[in-house]
């Protein structure tokens, strides 16, 4: 397998190359019409780069294999059968992790300070959480 490919960042470049223009999300347009002082601050790139799959990197009904070939790669790289990405935000994978490790009625140990989504993934499977207080380890930062 030719770990030196990067089917994402390619099919990006190639979306770039094209110059295609895009009436669906995200709303800021590559950066059409963003704030100027937004674009001093972070960048044209920025914009230009966040794109869906489905605006011409990749799409789950007219796929190129850009995800799959990408997905592949990484299970390989890490030693996995199979390892899937997540295009739907990160709170959307966290939910989705809380549902793989634990299921309804039983428990499972939670920070005091985890993040919204993890409290979200515990009510929607119906887990007992047991709290753990968090402590900052000064030696380790």
């Amino acid at each position: 397998m030719d770990h030196s490919r990067v089917p994402v960042l390619e099919a990006l470049q190639e979306f770039r190359r094209r110059g295609d223009v895009v009436y669906g999300p995200p709303g800021h347009k590559q950066g059409l019409g963003a704030d100027p002082r937004v674009l001093d601050i972070v960048g044209e790139g920025v914009f230009a780069s966040d794109v869906l799959s489905l605006n011409g990197l990749d799409d789950r009904r007219e796929s190129q294999g850009v995800l799959t070939q990408a997905e592949e790669l990484m299970a390989d790289a890490v030693g996995a059968e199979q390892a899937f990405f997540s295009t739907c935000g990160s709170s959307l994978s966290v939910k989705t992790a809380m549902l793989a490790v634990a299921g309804p009625g039983e428990k499972l140990l939670v920070s005091r300070n985890a993040h919204k989504s993890v409290i979200a993934g515990i009510i929607v499977n119906g887990v007992h959480p047991v709290w753990v207080h968090p402590k900052f380890d000064g030696e380790r930062h």
